[in-house]
């Protein structure tokens, strides 16, 4: 099961965090511009805390639902009816600021959600760290990598052009490249097991006709190398599945449900894809062959499967081979975070063009649930693998909050354009429209991302 009290942790410090710092970008700016700002709140509805601060007197609260916040500014628009702005502080109302300073102040919001992002790799460059090296395993048969040639223990160099050193390095540079590819096909430049170079031109074909739902490793049938070790049962947890099966320690699986298992990771693969589903599993114990009944468990509802066996004998392989030490100076990190961002960015931006178009699937939109659930899975991972979620995250809900959508930031940027296209400011009841329709698509979108959240959850229940 995994430890609830953490993934809530995570996700509450993980969201408290971005929202915090979106609104932040407001607030700074919009007080650099001399704009009065009335209440900086994190999340919505309810007000469970509050303070006041400065020499205006800002109330800071926290409220009931923490996905979200804003930053209420003096503004002529929102005063209540009888009542009015002082004359001295007039010039101090956003709505009486010149259109480039309120673009300046809704836009540094996203703005500083991208800060953080680039903030987080560059410390995380400089700080360095042990990291795995792009070593393929043996390829899932009938799949675009089989048919390019990859072979156990290929280590990836480049991406078409561009270099590749960690298995993060290659996990972004293959996605980004095979988006940009629409269909093509993606050249890996691999060092093989006995030294040489060589391409293997990977199709993305499948990708396309899937909509990109998925794994997209998985449907490309790209598998990262295992050391092969005989699938030999090792220690035996008490009272997992594979105690209650009868498995003991030394015996030799032969096979699941009849396909033959070779490597212990073969057996592990077989398990992975059964959740909760009743295995047939032949081993051979003391020169005699048996056939046990066991059930993998469903850990946690997501898809994770539990057996409670562990391999016998360990890996013996050349770390060096597999394992690297990335680490930059001060000024390294900063082009390499400028880099990190700025293709985190434009992966997003296109798959997010291709999700309006249709391209790809909607089933790929994730809501709070999930995000929930791998902020837990990367704080249980390590802080490095937490600030790595934190920082992409912090990215989408940047470029999330750019788009041209009205109560967007993006949808108020786009009033300001055609506020100097007109030369006027835009009609009350223009925007009041606007605002509706924003709100319409807003909750469309909440709607799939739920709904997309639901199923993944019912589908890790029932390990279909």
């Amino acid at each position: 099961m995994p430890d609830l009290p953490l993934y809530f942790f995570a996700f509450i410090v993980l969201i408290g965090v971005l929202i915090v710092v979106h609104e932040f970008g407001h607030f700074i700016v919009a007080r650099y511009c001399g704009v009065k700002v009335l209440r900086f709140s994190v999340g919505f509805g309810k007000v469970l805390w509050s303070r006041r601060f400065g020499k205006d007197q800002t109330e800071l609260t926290l409220c009931v639902l923490p996905l979200g916040g804003y930053v209420r500014m003096l503004d002529e628009r929102e005063m209540e009816e009888g009542s009015s702005i002082p004359p001295e502080e007039l010039s101090r109302a956003f709505n009486r600021q010149s259109v480039g300073r309120r673009s300046a102040i809704v836009a540094a919001g996203p703005l500083m959600n991208l800060l953080l992002a680039f903030i987080v790799y560059w410390l995380l460059f400089m700080a360095g760290g042990d990291a795995l090296r792009p070593v393929l395993g043996e390829p899932l048969p009938d799949t675009p990598a089989f048919v390019a040639g990859i072979q156990n223990g290929d280590i990836v160099l480049l991406v078409d052009d561009a270099p590749v050193t960690t298995m993060e390095d290659f996990h972004w540079r293959l996605l980004r490249h095979a988006s940009r590819a629409a269909g093509a096909s993606v050249a890996l430049t691999v060092e093989t097991e006995t030294s040489e170079r060589a391409v293997r031109h990977v199709s993305t074909a499948r990708l396309e006709e899937s909509g990109w739902e998925g794994n997209p490793f998985e449907i490309l049938g790209i598998r990262f190398f295992k050391s092969q070790v005989l699938p030999i049962a090792g220690e035996i947890e008490e009272n997992s599945p594979a105690a209650r099966s009868g498995l003991k320690t030394g015996d030799m699986i032969l096979a699941v449900d009849g396909k033959e298992v070779r490597y212990f990771v073969e057996f592990v693969d077989l398990v992975r894809a059964a959740p909760g589903k009743l295995l047939r599993v032949e081993v051979e114990r003391e020169g005699e062959i048996l056939t046990l009944e066991l059930v993998p468990e469903n850990n946690n509802g997501v898809g994770r499967v539990g057996l409670g066996v562990a391999k016998a004998e360990a890996e013996k392989v050349d770390s060096s081979r597999f394992r690297v030490f990335v680490r930059y100076g001060v000024l390294e990190a900063v082009v390499k975070a400028a880099e990190e961002t700025w293709d985190k960015s434009v992966f997003s931006l296109s798959m997010m063009g291709r999700l309006i178009l249709g391209e790809v699937s909607w089933k790929n939109l994730s809501g709070p649930v999930t995000i929930a659930d791998y902020a837990g899975k990367t704080a249980s991972m390590g802080l490095e693998s937490y600030l790595k979620f934190m920082a992409l995250i912090s990215i989408s809900l940047g470029l999330l909050n750019l788009l041209p959508i009205p109560v967007l930031d993006g949808g108020h940027l786009l009033y300001y354009v055609l506020e100097i296209v007109k030369g006027r400011p835009l009609s009350e009841q223009f925007m009041l429209r606007g605002q509706q329709l924003g709100m319409t698509l807003l909750f469309v979108l909440m709607g799939f991302a739920f709904f997309n959240d639901i199923t993944r959850i019912l589908h890790g229940f029932t390990g279909n």
